[in-house]
């Protein structure tokens, strides 16, 4: 489902120590370190600036590897002083086996681990949920998008949408107060793909944010194209070529 989600934080400093000390105890470790950016596998922080707003209003779910783990994240980050947003233990309204614990990070995003029966098998972000400002126009989009990335509808209702990945993982859209910008990529193994998804988005009449190409300030073979969706996130079409 996922190739990476970045949000942007207002202090690098204290989000990277509750990330590693919260993402530590499910065994997600830090992978990349550079000035500004910090990455745990697929997911990573960036530092904000003028007119690249921090992030703020998203939920983040990483996949825990047990029941025990899902308690001790619950545990180290209310240990550490970060506020709970939901005590360890099932919500069967997800799933009949879903059991899950919910934290704030520094500002004020919710990060869950979570333990079911269909977690995502490859990688360490099991979903999203973000608020959007029309859920409609926000569907069009991401069905738009999912033509290219290989995922689809799940749940649909008026209050929320769900787009599921195939095997596992999946992100949602969510009626409420509108999630702050944050960068969504999915992955392909062609760059012909790539092409296609910029090209049938901006021609659908969506902004482009970065024309097909190799982005080699990342890796070589790093293939991607960004467009926003209607609610100013960056979404991005990538092929590693590796």
């Amino acid at each position: 489902m996922f190739d990476h989600v970045t949000i942007r934080v207002s202090d690098g400093a204290a989000s990277e120590a509750f990330y590693d000390l919260v993402l530590g105890t499910l065994g997600i470790e830090r992978t990349n370190q550079e000035d500004d950016f910090a990455e745990w596998d697929d997911f990573s922080l960036s530092g904000w600036s003028p007119g690249k707003p921090v992030t703020r209003r998203l939920h983040v779910a990483f996949v825990a590897p047990s029941h025990e783990a899902v308690d001790e994240f619950w545990r180290a980050g209310t240990g550490a002083g970060y506020r709970s947003d939901g005590d360890p233990g099932p919500r069967p309204e997800y799933r009949d086996d879903y059991y899950g614990a919910f934290l704030l990070d520094p500002d004020g995003n919710s990060a869950e681990a979570v333990h079911h029966g269909a977690m995502r098998e490859v990688g360490k972000i099991d979903h999203l949920w973000f608020r959007v400002a029309d859920i409609a126009a926000a569907k069009e989009f991401y069905e738009a998008v999912g033509r290219h990335a290989g995922y689809h509808v799940g749940h649909d209702s008026t209050e929320r949408v769900q787009f599921v990945g195939s095997p596992s993982g999946s992100f949602s859209l969510v009626a409420g107060e509108r999630t702050d910008p944050f960068h969504m990529a999915f992955p392909t193994d062609d760059n012909g793909r790539v092409e296609a998804f910029h090209a049938d988005l901006v021609g659908l009449g969506y902004r482009d944010n970065g024309a097909p190409g190799e982005r080699r300030k990342y890796h070589e073979g790093y293939y991607g194209a960004f467009v926003f969706d209607p609610d100013g996130h960056n979404i991005e079409l990538v092929n590693h070529n590796r």
